[in-house]
């Protein structure tokens, strides 16, 4: 009964406010927009272009950036031939800056895979489970990976 009750309490208070969210939303300017090195690196990886995306990163040499280390790290394991050894250090450098960071996660997660890690990507997806608290893209991502993974032995 009283769970009843509460539900009935909580779906009137977000039809309450569900106008007033989107109100304020549609009202508010993009706080930050992203730099232009990675825009550009983003779409020169989208187009597989590894090498000019590695040369747009080199030139910003955005270090204390988790989102810069990330592409490098992933620039690197998906350039021909790969880079793992280099592509890892790129990827604990973003987790370390930003333990969260969930394209970090899942894509390091991807390069344990390659190396044949199967514990180490486990503990990748452990860790969106928890950045990703409703569920998210890379945790799904990197749970098929490693299914796949799974499947091939």
């Amino acid at each position: 009964m009283k769970r009843n009750l509460l539900s009935k309490i909580f779906i009137f208070l977000v039809i309450s406010i569900a106008p007033w969210v989107v109100s304020v939303a549609a009202d508010s300017a993009p706080t930050r927009s992203d730099p232009a090195w990675l825009t550009d690196a983003r779409a020169s990886i989208k187009s597989n272009n590894y090498e000019q995306a590695l040369k747009q990163l080199q030139s910003a040499n955005e270090v204390n950036s988790a989102d810069w280390n990330n592409l490098m790290g992933y620039s690197l394991r998906k350039k021909q031939p790969p880079d793992l050894v280099l592509s890892e250090k790129y990827y604990q450098a973003a987790l370390k800056i930003d333990p969260s960071h969930r394209s970090a996660l899942e894509y390091y997660g991807e390069l344990l895979l390659m190396k044949k890690d199967l514990p180490g990507a486990e503990a990748m997806l452990a860790r969106l489970d928890k950045a990703c608290l409703f569920g998210c893209e890379e945790y799904s991502d990197l749970k098929a990976s490693i299914a796949k993974y799974q499947a091939k032995k």
